[in-house]
């Protein structure tokens, strides 16, 4: 069985080229020097990150058909969502190392940049799979369903990368400095090169995507065996993630249901991919669904908040009394 894509060499080509031209446009003119990112750029740059998918699925719609702008949107949403997770993760890192303001953004830059590889890696490998041995499809459903189910019941471990096994390793193997030497990785002292914390938060952030995206990329397989729209779909989710980490970074323990949410979206996927042999979901059930599953959870952090935001929205509220 070939691989059914819509990615012509042309195609690939332009999409990478356009992702690096705005990567470089990033790194080299707007953040060229390090500095804390406000609140107000980080929501122009969400919004220009949303904007831009929406804008390339509907130039798949228009030139591929609505099942294909469907499939785009449908995975995008998925690894939008899933991809939430990780922003828990870098501020667990960022606070455990105490990562200055003003340099997360560079970590983050680098670290998406090496996101990128892996998750082409990832794509590449589970795309010759499915070609190969369609019954792949079936393991991935399964490992979908478990994963999700774990996740509901909280049994799932919390991902901590500052505390891995593979982590320690790489601090053992590397000579590192304690010490933060502004926004660089590398600093020669006495004639030797030493790692600095932002090199080692670094790693753990490319650690943090190599374990999230075993769970990611076989979700968006579940929507479109497309190669081309798998990786078009979870760059664009990845590389609106910086931006969402500093919007979002304040208020995400707000979101109490929001792990449900993705548990109950990954359980959903996985069992979609289970009957796609006897049936098949329309695709904008599947978008219907899965954005009903995502707003819901997040319609459900704000309408019940945790006892802790309870009691202290109480205590603001609490009318001051005088006696007669």
């Amino acid at each position: 069985m070939g691989i059914e894509t819509i990615g012509t060499p042309t195609l690939w080509i332009g999409f990478l080229l356009f992702i690096f031209a705005i990567l470089g446009l990033d790194l080299g003119v707007i953040h060229r020097n390090a500095h804390e990112v406000s609140l107000r750029e980080a929501a122009i740059w969400s919004v220009i990150w949303v904007v831009l998918a929406l804008i390339f699925s509907l130039g798949v719609y228009h030139w591929f058909g609505p099942v294909r702008g469907l499939e785009f949107l449908t995975g995008y949403v998925v690894e939008k969502a899933l991809s939430v997770d990780n922003i828990f993760v870098f501020v667990l890192l960022f606070t455990t190392f105490r990562v200055p303001a003003a340099y997360q953004h560079r970590v983050l830059f680098w670290g998406i940049l090496g996101a990128l590889v892996m998750r082409a890696i990832f794509i590449g490998v589970g795309a010759v799979l499915i070609a190969s041995f369609h019954w792949v499809l079936y393991l991935f459903g399964a490992f979908l369903v478990v994963t999700g189910a774990r996740m509901l019941l909280n049994k799932g471990a919390e991902v901590d990368p500052a505390h891995s096994t593979a982590f320690a390793f790489f601090k053992r193997l590397v000579p590192a400095v304690n010490e933060y030497h502004g926004a660089r990785f590398l600093v020669r002292v006495n004639g030797r090169w030493f790692a600095t914390p932002l090199l080692l938060v670094l790693i753990a952030i490319e650690l943090t995507d190599v374990i999230f995206a075993v769970d990611s990329v076989p979700a968006v397989f579940g929507v479109t065996e497309d190669p081309f729209i798998v990786f078009t779909s979870n760059i664009f989710a990845i590389l609106g993630l910086r931006a969402l980490y500093f919007l979002l970074a304040g208020v995400m323990n707000r979101f109490r249901f929001l792990k449900t949410g993705l548990s109950l979206v990954l359980i959903f996927v996985g069992l979609k991919m289970l009957v796609a042999g006897f049936f098949k979901v329309p695709i904008g059930v599947s978008l219907g669904v899965i954005a009903l599953l995502v707003g819901g959870a997040v319609l459900a952090s704000f309408i019940w908040p945790t006892a802790t935001e309870t009691e202290t929205e109480s205590a603001v509220r609490v009318p001051c009394t005088t006696d007669d």
